[in-house]
């Protein structure tokens, strides 16, 4: 059965209607892969003797102690860009084919993931060194700790990918200790260490994360049986229907309705939601370069390229895929009597109410001194007269239909990176950066800052021409829009 789901998969593959698309993104990825391949084997290797010989440290020690933040990195990467498993479950639920088999099917795909064996061509060369070095028999034991500790990230990946619960327990379990390590509050390595180094020392211990291992495996494979029916796992489910009439955006006409929409939209859905809660993680993404722990985000132009994230989170995260948010009804809107203006601008004005909100949030950032709030305020400018438009400009050429159901690619979609989106993308994040640094070491750091808002505000006084630039390349990419979301694979 298993050799009939891989012909199926393999179909599926040369018969996509995306299948160009598809095939030249393996192949760029093909060598990227490479390239990593032969990173982790030379890193696999030197890692021993730079530890050694440069730091005069034993190696397998070390290792261990930083193991626990590699294991952490690693999980954060799965959730964020591993593909989970798919396929097409309803057709084979009406065929003589056991549940069970199909689970297994899906979740062995998992074991072939990137994610997994890119880690093989760094402990595998590294546990080899060991061999060599006179470290014997039991370094490929904890090699095989170490294997299933990463196969435990994978299945944990895929659990709290379904599980919002355990996504929300474990997210609070990593910032709770990162914090409390970075305040030297509690060191979690101090727990850790012994754990990893008694693999080496005592053989046995590699059989507990085999056997959290299996503990995963079954009970991702028992949630995922459990809900494999029609009835329960791939029907929606609608407790409370609600109806909200949001009639103050009455007033605003035509683009009071568009707002009524995208209000609803955010409220209502899995993966919109998602992008308010990346939104509000964006806000913190400054302390990075305010608070100076990193030595090269120590100078103006970062300053400000922090600036553009923490008050534009919302702007990027929700912008990059307009129109894709009105995918799923998007023939039917564009088969109305709709000004197209006007449904621009009320993507527009709701990225300007983000902007504003995630500055005000990020008031905080007073406490590093007025200067620094006042980056934050003018990247906020730039991003609302400036940013905005370039967002939308790039949606226009971004033509992936969304799955709202679905937290998942909260950040992008491969079909979101083209050479269009960015070229367009550049300037965003350059072009303050060089107006500020200009400024600043030409005059002073205030006329870096005037010269970023006047940029700014010179694109919202234009805004209304820019916004006529756009509709008229929405109009003429609409036809290839409608075509691509009409592709389900």
């Amino acid at each position: 059965m298993f050799k009939h789901f891989i012909r199926l998969e393999w179909k599926s593959f040369f018969r996509s209607a995306s299948m160009g698309t598809n095939l030249a993104m393996k192949i760029l990825m093909g060598f990227l892969v490479l390239y990593f391949i032969v990173l982790f084997c030379i890193a696999g290797v030197a890692t021993f003797f730079a530890i050694k010989e440069e730091l005069h440290l034993e190696p397998l020690s070390i290792i261990n102690k930083f193991m626990i933040y590699y294991l952490v990195v690693d999980l954060v990467f799965r959730y964020f860009l591993q593909q989970m498993p798919v396929m097409n479950i309803k057709p084979l639920l009406t065929l003589n084919i056991k549940k069970g088999t199909i689970v297994h099917f899906a979740l062995g795909k998992t074991a072939l993931s990137f994610f997994n064996w890119l880690h093989a061509f760094f402990f595998i060369p590294f546990t080899i060194v060991l061999l060599t070095q006179g470290y014997g028999f039991n370094s490929i034991l904890w090699h095989l700790g170490i294997f299933a500790l990463i196969y435990c990230n994978n299945f944990l990946n895929i659990i709290i990918n379904n599980k919002d619960g355990i996504f929300y327990a474990v997210l609070a379990l990593v910032v709770g200790l990162g914090a409390a390590q970075y305040y030297q509050v509690f060191d979690i390595t101090t727990y850790t260490v012994p754990f990893f180094q008694a693999m080496y020392t005592m053989p046995a211990v590699f059989l507990i994360p085999v056997a959290v291992l299996i503990g995963l495996y079954y009970f991702a494979f028992n949630y995922f049986k459990k809900r494999l029916n029609l009835d329960e796992g791939l029907a929606k489910k609608s407790d409370f229907a609600k109806t909200e009439n949001y009639t103050w955006l009455n007033q605003f006409g035509t683009l009071g309705t568009f707002l009524k929409n995208d209000i609803r939209l955010l409220k209502r859905n899995k993966r919109s939601r998602t992008t308010l809660i990346m939104s509000f993680i964006f806000i913190f993404y400054g302390l990075l370069f305010y608070t100076q722990p990193i030595e090269a985000y120590d100078n103006p132009a970062m300053k400000v390229f922090a600036g553009i994230f923490v008050s534009g989170g919302f702007l990027f995260t929700f912008g990059q895929f307009i129109p894709s948010w009105d995918s799923a009804y998007y023939q039917l809107m564009m088969s109305q009597n709709i000004p197209y203006k006007d449904y621009i601008k009320s993507k527009w004005w709701l990225m300007v109410i983000g902007t504003v909100i995630s500055t005000i949030l990020a008031s905080f950032y007073l406490f590093f001194g007025l200067h620094t709030y006042l980056i934050i305020v003018v990247a906020a400018i730039f991003n609302v007269g400036v940013n905005s438009h370039l967002v939308m400009l790039g949606g226009a050429f971004v033509k992936t239909p969304i799955d709202l159901t679905t937290s998942k690619q909260a950040f992008g979609d491969k079909q979101a990176f083209n050479m269009k989106t960015m070229l367009i993308a550049i300037p965003k994040m350059l072009l303050p950066m060089a107006l500020y640094a200009a400024g600043y070491y030409l005059f002073s750091p205030n006329i870096g800052l005037l010269f970023v808002a006047l940029a700014g505000i010179l694109g919202f006084a234009f805004r209304n021409y820019m916004f006529s630039k756009i509709e008229k390349i929405y109009k003429t990419e609409k036809y290839a829009t409608i075509a691509a979301y009409k592709q389900k694979s």
